[in-house]
Order: structure tokens, then sequence, then C-alpha cells
């Protein structure tokens, strides 16, 4: 007995069966996935578009992950191959803080006085972290440097560096490093940020934070890794 061939259904037909879940869904839509490549229908022999039962769940797997987790198309194709062979994971996956607590001011101002006192750095010090670009500073009127947030961090875990034996200009290493990885993080939210509404900026700064905090995380397994490796040898 032959084997019965699916019957694949027209462009009308898909956008009828995924409506209800995805309302605007149009005619252009489809062929623009098509034209990046994400959905590959066969041809009828009149030339038209006939979609699987394969193509149609595609198509709902790109569309929910362009609603609910606002990824761009280039990293819904990556997450593709993945998806096709069933690899996704199926539970809960871990996720970073909420933004909200990653990003949240701490209050800190200091001048550069009181940024000496509290981390032991030398005045000198600290003008070759902010030289290097290690250490950022706002200059006010009347009170010179002035370092916030995120600066008493820095310079804690800076000299801790330092009294090891290395040198401000040694720590450009790990500023260009932090550099290349916010680089990185700008690529990936830039699709959201470049349309300024409240949803996309919650979902890039998610975003943001769960990748910040993973990349810190990462960052530190490699090296300790590199380094039992060292004393090992």
């Amino acid at each position: 007995m032959a084997e019965r061939r699916e019957r694949g259904r027209s462009i009308g037909e898909v956008i009828t069966m995924l409506r209800q879940e995805f309302p605007e869904l149009s005619v252009s839509k489809i062929r623009f996935l098509e034209g990046q490549g994400l959905v590959e229908p066969e041809r009828s022999p009149a030339g038209y578009r006939m979609f699987t039962d394969v193509d149609v769940r595609r198509i709902q797997y790109i569309l929910r992950e362009q609603r609910d987790h606002f990824l761009p198309l280039k990293v819904i194709k990556s997450k593709l191959t993945a998806w096709e062979r069933g690899e996704e994971p199926s539970a809960a996956t871990e996720s970073g803080p909420p933004p909200e607590a990653y990003f949240a001011a701490s209050g800190v101002s200091l001048n550069e006085d009181e940024l000496s006192r509290a981390t032991g750095l030398s005045p000198r010090q600290i003008g070759l972290l902010v030289s290097e670009g290690v250490l950022e500073a706002m200059e006010l009127p009347g009170e010179g440097r002035v370092f916030l947030d995120d600066a008493l961090t820095i310079a804690r875990a800076a000299a801790r560096l330092l009294r090891q034996g290395l040198e401000p200009r040694h720590l450009r290493a790990v500023r260009l490093a932090a550099d290349r990885e916010v680089d990185l993080m700008r690529q990936l939210v830039a699709p959201l940020l470049r349309h300024r509404n409240p949803d996309n900026r919650r979902r890039a700064a998610e975003m943001l934070a769960d990748c910040s905090q993973a990349s810190a995380l990462m960052q530190e397994g490699i090296v300790r890794a590199r380094v039992k490796k060292m004393l090992e040898g």
C-alpha cells in the first residue's frame, strides 16, 4: 500500500488555524518569515505555497518566542535546530534576579578621600584606576571627584588585586573584558530598545539582569577551572 502523503495547507488556511492565538498574523508576516529562512514551505504544481503540519508548528514556535520572550529572529533561528531535534529543555530554567534588585542604586556617594579610607587605595592608585577606565568618577563643582554606586565594590576588588602585586595598568584587561561583555549584551537587546515602550524596556532589563549575572558566574567558573589546572600542572 502506498504511503499517504501529508496534505499541504495554503497560507490562508495556516492563518485561519493560528488566528485565535495570533490574531494579528498576516500573509505578509508568514512571507517575511519565509524570506528570513525560518520556514520553507513546498510549492504546489501551480506554484502556491503549501505548508505541512511541521511547517505550521514551526511558525507557531517562532511566533510564541517573539511574543513571550521578545527574542530577535537571529536568536530564534539558532534555537530552531534544537527545537526540531526535541532538545529544548521542558523544565523551568534558572533565571537571574529581578532588574529592580539587580540594578538598584546603592546610594553610595564618596569623594576621593572617603573612597581611599574605605578601600585602602592611595589617591595615586585611585587616579590611575580612573585613567585606566576601571573606576568612573563624576566631577562636581566644589567637591572634586565623586564616586557613585558600584565604584566602592569595584575599588575594593581592585585593592585586593593590587595588594597581590598587580598594577592599575594590568587591570585594564579586566575592564576591556567587561566592555566586550557589555557590547555583546547591547547587541542582544538592541531590537527591544529601538521601540521605546514600557513592555520592551522591561523585557530588556530582565534580559540584561539575567545575562549580567550569568556572565559573571560563567567567567568565575572558567577562571576557577583554569587556575585549578595551573596548580595541578
